[in-house]
């Protein structure tokens, strides 16, 4: 991390809920601007939305192969985490291709009713530890909890596995631990997922992972399939879980927006789509490499180049909606980005909508004197994360 300038690092940094001043400011200045970053590799900043959209939506011209960052940063080929964010075309068609029918809206909906299930079990265990006398910390009690067994769930990983599985999530994104430790936390994590692939290999189960095996089993190799599931680990879990408890966060200072969302079953939809676009826990997108020279919004860019596209920057771009600073649950939903765009839009994108939309009311619904237990302003809101959030959040249920 000492090698990294301070202001590599600015696109990760917030102020409360909103990006620092420096990302609005360069984004009026130019949405695309230079970024020289270290290790020799010449990128660029993406701050505005149309911008942004460009960058994303070309399945032409931009490479996410994992091989550009082989041998810079120290991050070596055995690191390698695969999946689908680290992949293109064809490849990343023919995984794509095998992973979409599992993530429409028909096969997803069997999952409502153990979502509900999950959630409910959730609010149960938080009342059970109010009686004990016991501080309930809404990231670790709830945020956590519910996308870590909605994917365990998904992909039919065993239940006495899912503490271990849930484990190792986070670290991978906190990037003051260094950027290479973040691909050993994805190394450890393969390890562990190509024995669950072997398990369910002798015996195929009901989830993702036994049907693709059954389905698909001569076509995709254990790695493969441990790279699948470690990447919808990394897309849904640690998502999911910071859009939950930042989410929470708005509610709680909020009464009204509380009473909204809780009262008025119709408007949990716009509700999550505003705070998916206000928060965009996902700050950046998967690193983009051009492989051709190339002129965008004025800027030429040669091949090689990097570009860094900030989500967080473009979702509060005023050319997207009318006074985007604001938090607005009334707003009309927007073409936001906070699960990116283009082919290597988040594949779990309606899952983590059913969560946000089961786990929201019925929070507000089963505990209507929920409070926050801390003062604000003392949260443990990361400092230098790709995905932000908060690490505590500590509440009384009320009376």
């Amino acid at each position: 991390m000492s090698l990294i300038p301070d202001y590599a690092l600015v696109p990760l940094r917030r102020n409360g809920m909103d990006p620092v001043p420096e990302m609005r400011e360069a984004r009026e200045d130019h949405p695309i601007r230079e970024f020289p970053l270290p290790f020799g590799v010449k990128a660029w900043l993406v701050t505005g939305h149309a911008e942004a959209r460009e960058v994303l939506g070309g399945s032409h011209g931009f490479s996410t192969d994992f091989g550009h960052l082989v041998g810079r940063a120290g991050i070596g080929s055995g690191q390698n985490p695969g999946g689908l964010g680290f992949t293109d075309p064809p490849e990343h068609t023919r995984l794509r291709h095998l992973l979409t029918p599992e993530f429409t809206g028909r096969r997803l909906s069997r999952l409502g009713p153990r979502i509900t299930e999950i959630v409910e079990g959730r609010l149960d265990a938080m009342a059970e530890m109010a009686a004990r006398g016991e501080e309930i910390d809404l990231v670790r009690d709830f945020a956590t909890p519910i996308p870590s067994l909605t994917i365990c769930e998904l992909l039919g990983i065993p239940y006495e596995e899912r503490d271990e599985f849930q484990a190792l999530s986070t670290a991978r994104f906190d990037l003051l631990a260094g950027a290479t430790a973040a691909f050993d936390k994805i190394s450890e994590s393969l390890v562990y997922l190509r024995g669950v692939v072997a398990r369910q290999r002798e015996s195929p189960g009901e989830g993702l992972l036994g049907m693709l095996i059954r389905e698909h089993g001569d076509d995709l190799s254990d790695d493969e399939l441990a790279e699948l599931a470690d990447g919808l680990l990394t897309g849904g879990l640690e998502t999911s879980a910071s859009m939950l408890a930042l989410g929470a966060v708005i509610l709680l200072r909020d009464e009204a927006v509380a009473t909204m969302v809780r009262d008025e079953p119709d408007s949990v939809h716009g509700f999550v789509e505003e705070l998916l676009r206000y928060l965009t826990v996902v700050q950046i997108a998967f690193p983009r490499f051009a492989t051709e020279d190339m002129t965008i919004a004025g800027v030429e860019i040669a091949e090689g180049d990097g570009v860094l596209v900030s989500l967080s920057a473009a979702d509060r771009d005023p050319r997207l909606t009318p006074n985007p600073e604001v938090f607005d649950p009334r707003r009309l939903p927007s073409p936001h980005l906070a699960f990116g765009h283009g082919i290597h839009r988040c594949i779990g994108a309606e899952l983590a909508r059913m969560e946000l939309r089961t786990a929201y009311p019925a929070l507000l619904k089963r505990y209507p004197e929920l409070a926050m237990a801390v003062d604000e302003r003392t949260l443990p809101l990361r400092t230098t994360s790709i995905v932000y959030g908060v690490d505590a959040l500590p509440v009384t249920l009320g009376s």
